[in-house]
């Protein structure tokens, strides 16, 4: 069952799935980063100074001044400054693998139908798809020229 499992771990397209996951992560840290510390400032300087991943809507009747003070004293809140950088996040990563896809078919060449043999057609009856070497027509037995 060991062996199975090395073959099986082994495989390429295993250890490539590993290595896009791997590689997607890191990717994920820094969209997250863009988003977080260059996008989302800007924007918020333009709304009024506003800090999106401190915004939310508190459902207990004390007040805080901020996200991280209600979590610490426990207070029910919806985060949802929090919810628009991550929605943010993924709006970037969209974007950015339809980017990636498009230049990648955009890179592979379109795979063209299989060549179809030469052929002529018969004088006779009008067929086609006789063989360029054929002396007579299949269809009406016809004495043809040969190519």
């Amino acid at each position: 069952m060991l062996k199975e499992f090395k073959e099986f771990a082994m495989r390429g397209n295993v250890l490539d799935m590993a290595v896009g996951i791997i590689i997607g992560a890191s990717f994920g840290r820094i969209v997250s980063s863009v988003v977080n510390d260059i996008i989302m400032p800007p924007i918020g300087l333009l709304l009024g100074h506003v800090d999106f991943s401190n915004l939310f809507i508190n459902l207990s009747r004390t007040h805080y001044d901020t996200l991280a003070d209600a979590k610490k004293a426990g207070a029910a809140v919806i985060g949802y400054g929090a919810f628009l950088n991550t929605v943010i996040d993924f709006v970037i990563v969209a974007f950015v693998v339809f980017l990636l896809i498009k230049q990648v078919n955009r890179m592979v060449k379109p795979q063209s139908a299989p060549a179809t043999p030469p052929t002529k057609e018969c004088p006779y009856c009008i067929s086609g798809g006789i063989a360029l070497k054929a002396t007579r027509c299949p269809h009406c037995a016809a004495e043809l020229q040969a190519a």
